[in-house]
C-alpha cells in the first residue's frame, strides 16, 4: 500500500521545501510531519549555552532532527495519524493518547514536553507566536482569522473545534501553512510526554528519554506512575531523585482553600502552602509565573517550558498556566477553543490527572529515528 502514497510524500516534501515529510507506520500508513532541526539553549534563550536542547537527545544518541505532527491527531484502528481537514480526536486520557503513538511502530512516540517547549521558544524567537482557533471557531484577538467547523456546534450555535489545518498562515508556529505546524494554540490541549507533577514536585523523564516508549509491555512503561525513570530538578535545574531536599516545586503563594483558582509560585524546598481538597487550582499568565525571593530560575526549567523568558509582549500576551500541588498531574499544552488568551504555544495545563479525559483533551503524535 506504501507505493500508493509515494506521490503524496513528493508532493509535500516539494511543497515545503523538505521541512514537512510523510511518514509511514508499520502498516505503511502516511502521517504529515514537520521536521524540527535541532537547537541549542544559546538559540532559544537569553543567557543559554551551547548545549543541545534537551529534546533533542535520546540515551546515547543527539539527534539533528525531530518529526511532529502536522496536525492534531485523529485516530484510524487505534493508530495516530495526522491529516489535514479532519476533525481532532478527544477524549482520550494520557495514557490512551500514548498507545495510540506507540502502536504505530518504532520510533513513534506522544510528544515530550521538551519538543513542544523547544518549538515554543522558537516561536518566540522568531516573532512568530502562532494565532489559533481561541474563540469559537476564530482569533480571539483576530477575529476575522477562522477556521472551519469540524464538529457539531454547542448549545448556543458556536462553533467549538476547527478541522485541522483549516486556519490561515498565522494558525501555523512559522506562519506559514506550506511548511508549519498548525493548531499549536488553541482548539484542542494536547497531551505531552516526560513531564509531571507529583504533590507539586516538578518530575521529568531525562533530556527526550521518554521518546523511547515501549507499546503493550507494561514492566517497561517508562512513564508509569511508578517508573524509576522520573526524576526532579534541583535548584541548578540538575537531574535528582525525586523527594530530594530542595527539589524545584510549584507551590501557592497563600493557603488555596478549597475551591478556586489561586496564584502559585517556583520553589526550591518543601511545600507552605500544599492543597488538601482538589477544588482549588493554580492558575495565571505563563509569563506571570515568577520564582520565590531569592531563587535563580536556572536555564533548564526555562528550556522545558516550566518558566518564562521575557515579558508579556515577548509572547504575544498569549499562554495560560496551571497547577495542582495535590497527586500526580500530567502535561497539557496549546489551550482549546474558548480560552482566548489564556490559550498559546507556551500554554501549560499541569492541573489534570493522567486518567482526565474531555472533549477538548487531544494530541498529536511524533516520531524518532532514521528515515
Amino acid at each position: 500500500m506504501k507505493a500508493n502514497f509515494d506521490s503524496l510524500k513528493l508532493t509535500v516534501e516539494g511543497m515545503s521545501g523538505g521541512k514537512n515529510t510523510v511518514i509511514f507506520d508499520d502498516m505503511d500508513m502516511p502521517s504529515i510531519m514537520v521536521r524540527i532541526p535541532q537547537m541549542k539553549f544559546s538559540e532559544l534563550l537569553t543567557g543559554g549555552t551551547q548545549d543541545v536542547h534537551d529534546a533533542f537527545i535520546c540515551g546515547e544518541v543527539t539527534y539533528d532532527c525531530l518529526y511532529i505532527g502536522k496536525y492534531h491527531a485523529i485516530v484510524v484502528n487505534g493508530r495516530a495519524y495526522s491529516l489535514a481537514g479532519k476533525d481532532p480526536a478527544v477524549n482520550m486520557n494520557f495514557d490512551q493518547a500514548r498507545a495510540y503513538c506507540r502502536a504505530k511502530g518504532a520510533g513513534w512516540h506522544l510528544p515530550t514536553n521538551a519538543l513542544y517547549s523547544a518549538i515554543a521558544l522558537w516561536c518566540k524567537a522568531n516573532g512568530t507566536q502562532p494565532h489559533g482557533n481561541t474563540n469559537y471557531g476564530a482569533d480571539h484577538a483576530k477575529p476575522y482569522e477562522k477556521g472551519f467547523a469540524s464538529c457539531a456546534r454547542d448549545g448556543n450555535g458556536r462553533i467549538q473545534r476547527t478541522a485541522t489545518g483549516s486556519g490561515p498562515d498565522s494558525w501555523y508556529h512559522d506562519f506559514n501553512s506550506a511548511t508549519g505546524i498548525a493548531d499549536l494554540c488553541g482548539n484542542v490541549w494536547e497531551w505531552a510526554g516526560g513531564l509531571r507533577l507529583v504533590d507539586g514536585e516538578i518530575q521529568v523523564i531525562p533530556y527526550g528519554n521518554a521518546m523511547a516508549d515501549i507499546y503493550g509491555d507494561a514492566s517497561k512503561d517508562i512513564q508509569g506512575p511508578s517508573s524509576t525513570l522520573w526524576k526532579a530538578l534541583d535548584k541548578d535545574g540538575n537531574f535528582v531523585a525525586p523527594g530530594t531536599s530542595g527539589s524545584l516545586k510549584y507551590d501557592y503563594t497563600a493557603d488555596p482553600g478549597t475551591s478556586g483558582a489561586k496564584a502559585f509560585q517556583l520553589i526550591a524546598g518543601a511545600l507552605a502552602h500544599k492543597q488538601t481538597v482538589d477544588s482549588p487550582y493554580g492558575y495565571q499568565m505563563f509569563t506571570a509565573t515568577a520564582a520565590k525571593s531569592g531563587l535563580v530560575v536556572p536555564i533548564r526549567a526555562k528550556a522545558l517550558g516550566l518558566m518564562p523568558d521575557g515579558d508579556a509582549e515577548a509572547y504575544d500576551n498569549r499562554g495560560g498556566h496551571w497547577m495542582r500541588n495535590l497527586g500526580e498531574r500530567l502535561p497539557l499544552r496549546g489551550g482549546r477553543w474558548h480560552d482566548g488568551a489564556l490559550a498559546g504555544a507556551s500554554a501549560l495545563l499541569l492541573d489534570s490527572p493522567r486518567s482526565g479525559a474531555h472533549g477538548y483533551f487531544g494530541f498529536r503524535a511524533a516520531y524518532y529515528g532514521n528515515l
